[in-house]
């Protein structure tokens, strides 16, 4: 209530009389604090800090007038709650804050800064369960003393979790929840191809190598397929785009924000081979389109200027493939033209009767002798697996001399590991099947003898598959075209000179040449098998 009194000189002076006492002649805020979501669920932290605080500010006769309840780490900077309230605090909306303990005010140097600039200024900092008096010398340097520990705790904390991380890595273990593909089997356990998802991934790598499907038409396949990401919902195209670059589904483990790649411990969803292939089309060396004409030698001619694949069109009833680039205007082809381009290098690939007749034979020799052989094969395979892990080891002893730097070291580490994991498999394979590298070898020389008869009868899409399977490069220059074959076609098409370094016409000396040079091939490449 107010009411007036007449002073010296008739002026009136106005008197502030309360009509009633409060209990309470300071209003504070109360902050909360726990570290996640979780704890925060749970409720029973965040309601023991409350209660502190309440029997504290009846003690010290402090309203609350509003509670800031967070549920972040105080490890690092970036709390919104924290911030609003400091906010609060500087306008002067309050006379100070209550928090539970220093270290759920915070656990980094910073925010304690912060809090230090309010006290400076002097607003009132308390904390319920320390009794320190922050504007003395004594008390405000416990109080700093404390909040250094809270945050060497955090950096210890963060080190031995780090620790613990890498341990798990190196164990061959994800310590991170499983990719598409696969389920989590608990701490300290490799991961498990699921049985629903892990079919589908493989098929979502199958279609994309085929360089048939862009990300978006391969997201609408797999949704018809089924495909679900962990939310129920089909999988997004920045997910499609990790997934198929994730070295994860051929047995390694690599970290995104790091680059570091470690040997997991988990099954292969995906062959190397395939894994290969994908990271090709993904990089554009092979080239994906929609398909809008069914030219021939879609996507397999390549400019040799500038890389790119030549786009077929139809011009007055022939079929060129030109190069659409500014750079190189002058690089087109008939489709005649590389049609014979073609059928002149997979010529050589035919065998006469004589020869046929002698693979035949030399071929039943070699499954006679299997058994030797085999041994021979998986001791070279372990011997090239001992020079891969040797190699590993000399490329991290440069890395810790200091003498080459971590991203190189990085890159190379993943590319030995990706030779590793192909090694691994082809000795596994070996290892089952004793009879594995005479069969291979029978069904590629098969391949290969057919291989012209094939490109003559088979369908256009077949046509395709056949020569991407046998050739590896395939460039135009201006009108000129340059084919050249796959290694182990290339054996068979140089057969007469690679008996003796020289040509030869005894038959049985370049044939057992020739079965000499493919044999380890055949050991150290299970896809042979898949090979149509």
């Amino acid at each position: 209530m107010c009411r007036r009194t007449i002073g010296r000189k008739g002026r009136i002076n106005p008197v502030i009389v309360p009509t009633t006492i409060s209990r309470f002649p300071k209003s504070f805020l109360g902050y909360i604090r726990v570290s996640t979501a979780k704890q925060g669920e749970r409720g029973v932290s965040l309601q023991e800090q409350r209660e502190s605080i309440s029997r504290y500010a009846e003690r010290q006769s402090i309203e609350i007038s509003a509670w800031f309840e967070e549920r972040e780490t105080a490890a690092k900077r970036g709390r919104p709650v924290f911030a609003k309230m400091l906010r609060l605090l500087k306008s002067g909306k309050a006379a100070g804050v209550i928090i539970h303990k220093i270290d759920r005010s915070a656990r980094n140097l910073r925010d304690w800064a912060d809090l230090g600039e309010l006290i400076d200024q002097g607003i009132d900092v308390r904390f319920a369960n320390e009794s320190l008096d922050l504007q003395s010398r004594g008390g405000r340097l416990s109080a700093d003393i404390q909040a250094v520990v809270a945050a060497d705790y955090i950096r210890n904390l963060r080190e031995e979790t780090r620790k613990g991380f890498y341990g798990r890595l190196k164990q061959g273990v994800y310590p991170l929840p499983a990719p598409l593909g696969y389920t989590n089997q608990g701490a300290g356990k490799p991961k498990a191809p699921n049985l629903a998802t892990a079919p589908l991934v493989r098929k979502a790598f199958e279609l994309y190598a085929t360089a048939g499907y862009n990300l978006e038409t391969l997201r609408e396949e797999l949704a018809k397929l089924g495909l679900r990401n962990r939310r129920g919902g089909p999988v997004s195209l920045n997910g499609l785009s990790v997934m198929l670059r994730n070295p994860f589904y051929i047995g390694l483990i690599r970290l995104r924000r790091t680059g570091e790649t470690f040997p997991g411990g988990h099954e292969p969803i995906v062959r190397k081979v395939l894994f290969e292939r994908v990271q090709d089309v993904l990089a554009g060396k092979v080239n994906a389109r929609t398909i809008c004409h069914d030219f021939l030698f879609r996507k397999l001619l390549a400019c040799a200027h500038c890389g790119y694949s030549l786009i077929g069109e139809r011009q007055k009833g022939r079929v060129y493939y030109r190069c659409h680039t500014r750079r190189c205007p002058t690089t087109t082809v008939r489709e005649d033209v590389v049609d014979g381009a073609v059928k002149a290098a997979f010529t050589p690939l035919r065998f006469t009767d004589v020869e046929e007749r002698y693979l035949v034979d030399r071929l039943d020799r070699l499954k006679l002798n299997a058994a030797r052989d085999h041994e021979d094969h998986v001791a070279a395979l372990q011997l090239r697996l001992a020079g891969l892990d040797d190699r590993l080891a000399r490329l991290t002893d440069a890395y810790i001399d200091g003498t080459i730097e971590k991203e190189i070291f990085e890159n190379r580490k993943a590319g030995l590991l990706i030779d590793k994991r192909g090694a691994e498999d082809a000795l596994a394979s070996l290892k089952a099947d004793p009879m594995a590298i005479s069969n291979r070898l029978a069904r590629f020389l098969e391949l290969a003898r057919s291989v012209q008869s094939r490109y003559e009868s088979d369908p256009p899409d077949e046509k395709r598959e056949l020569i991407a399977i046998v050739t590896s490069n395939r460039q135009v220059t201006g009108r000129n075209v340059d084919l050249t074959l796959s290694p182990p076609f290339r054996e068979i098409a140089n057969r007469a000179g690679n008996a003796n370094s020289g040509p030869s016409r005894d038959i049985p000396r370049t044939l057992d040449a020739l079965v000499r040079n493919l044999t380890p091939w055949c050991a150290e490449n299970p896809s042979v098998n898949e090979l149509s």
